[in-house]
């Protein structure tokens, strides 16, 4: 089932390279018309990931998988303890946020398996990994007895998702750099929602998924609950 892993990363010519991390911080904090379209949309996520902890008065362990620049943590109340994965630690190294952090790892094979989470998250990263299935096998032994995966994903492989992209990002950049989003999209995501669907069905005995859209073929962005 999972022959295709670990997927091959796309390099990026050096035009790209050169511009890579500023456009990234730049999309991550809304700093320009088009991302700032992107983040209000993708609140949606953000909000589904955090729900289970809106009307709870119980601070639950969590750790979150891809933290990036620390932007779900206005989502979330204070929890008992919040650990992050995250390999690039200069997107989060000057946030305000990082005081609420706990733990740090690049890597989720850094974090000792006796280290269980009452759940796990993780908005908009699974579609990035390499090694999709070690990671979501690593999440499924961090897990406590009860614990759940919380993933919020873009709707990559469909239809209104390339849409979606098509008409935002992709202009905004084609006239700030003069160059072809496509590139920048077919480096960052190598799954798609269906290839994730799979890989968390194999791991969890039960994984319910709701949209953000009219289905599964026709929406912008998916979420699942995994036990």
């Amino acid at each position: 089932m999972f022959e295709e892993y670990p997927k091959v990363r796309s390099v990026l010519p050096k035009e790209y390279k050169e511009i890579y991390q500023k456009h990234y911080m730049s999309n991550r904090e809304g700093l320009s018309k088009a991302s700032w379209i992107t983040q209000k949309m993708e609140s949606w996520m953000h909000k589904k990931v955090a729900a289970d902890l809106q009307n709870s008065t119980k601070k639950k362990k969590t750790l979150e998988i891809g933290a990036g620049t620390l932007n779900h943590l206005k989502y979330e109340p204070q929890t008992a303890d919040y650990d992050i994965v995250e390999p690039f630690t200069e997107l989060f190294e000057k946030s305000e946020r990082k005081k609420r952090i706990k733990n740090i790892f690049t890597d989720i094979s850094q974090i000792p398996k006796s280290q269980q989470y009452e759940r796990i998250i993780s908005i908009a990263t699974l579609e990035h990994l390499e090694h999709l299935p070690q990671v979501v096998e690593n999440v499924a032994l961090l897990l406590s007895e009860n614990g759940t995966f919380r993933v919020a994903i873009p709707n990559e492989g469909t239809i209104l998702w390339k849409l979606g992209w098509k008409f935002t990002s992709a202009i905004e950049f084609k006239l700030k750099y003069k160059l072809d989003y496509d590139i920048i999209m077919k480096h960052e995501h190598l799954n798609t929602a269906n290839e994730i669907e799979k890989v968390l069905q194999y791991y969890f005995r039960s994984v319910k998924c709701s949209v953000f859209g009219i289905s599964k073929k026709f929406a912008f962005y998916r979420f699942y609950e995994c036990k």
